[in-house]
C-alpha cells in the first residue's frame, strides 16, 4: 500500500473557514446594498429637475416673445423712449392679455395656471408647482447709461413639497430695450 500523508487526503472546507468567508462576504454585501439605497431614494430627482426646467422655459419663451414695453413698436425699432421704471406689472390684462415682459410679474408665489403656447393645459404633475416672476429695471447693472435700457425678469420656481429634493430653482435672463 502506498503512503499517504494526512494533508494530502484533506478535501473540502473546514467549518471555520466557512464560517469566515460568509462574514466576510456579508460584509461586503451589506456595503453594496447601502450605496445602491442611497442612489435610488435619489433617482426620480433628474425627473423632477428636467420638468422644473420644462417649466422655466416654456414661461421664459412666453415672457421673452413679448416686447419691452408698452410703447415699443412693433419690430422692436426704434426702442422705445418712454419707460416707465416705477409703473412695471400688469395692467389690469390676464394672462392671454399681456402685452410686454413687465406684465408676468407676480406680487407672490402663484399657482400657476400652466397652458402652452398652443393654449392647451398641461398634464395635471405641474397642478402643486409655485411660479414667483419679478421684472425689474436693471440696465446699469449690464453697464448700460440708463435702467431703463434693460430690465431683468427673474423667475423662481418651487417644486411640490411632496418632492424629495425640493430645491427652489431659480432663473434670470434680461432683455434689451429693443
Amino acid at each position: 500500500m502506498k503512503n499517504r500523508t494526512r494533508t494530502a487526503l484533506q478535501k473540502g472546507v473546514t467549518l471555520v473557514e466557512m464560517v469566515i468567508t460568509i462574514v466576510i462576504i456579508s460584509i461586503a454585501l451589506i456595503a453594496v446594498i447601502n450605496a445602491f439605497s442611497g442612489t435610488a431614494g435619489r433617482s426620480a430627482d433628474p425627473l423632477w429637475e428636467f420638468k422644473t426646467l420644462k417649466l422655466a422655459q416654456l414661461y421664459m419663451d412666453e415672457i421673452l416673445s413679448k416686447p419691452y414695453d408698452e410703447s415699443t413698436p412693433v419690430g422692436g425699432v426704434p426702442s422705445s423712449t418712454a419707460v416707465n421704471c416705477s409703473g412695471l406689472g400688469p395692467d389690469g390684462e390676464s394672462r392671454d392679455t399681456y402685452d410686454d415682459v413687465d406684465d408676468y410679474i407676480t406680487a407672490g408665489a402663484i399657482a400657476p395656471d400652466i397652458i402652452n403656447a398652443a393654449g392647451i393645459s398641461m398634464d395635471g404633475t405641474y397642478d402643486d408647482y409655485l411660479i414667483t416672476i419679478a421684472v425689474v429695471c436693471a440696465g446699469t447693472e449690464l453697464g448700460l447709461a440708463n435702467n431703463a435700457f434693460a430690465k431683468r425678469i427673474s423667475l423662481t420656481i418651487d417644486p411640490p413639497a411632496w418632492v424629495t429634493n425640493g430645491t427652489t430653482m431659480r432663473f434670470s435672463v434680461y432683455r434689451g430695450n429693443f
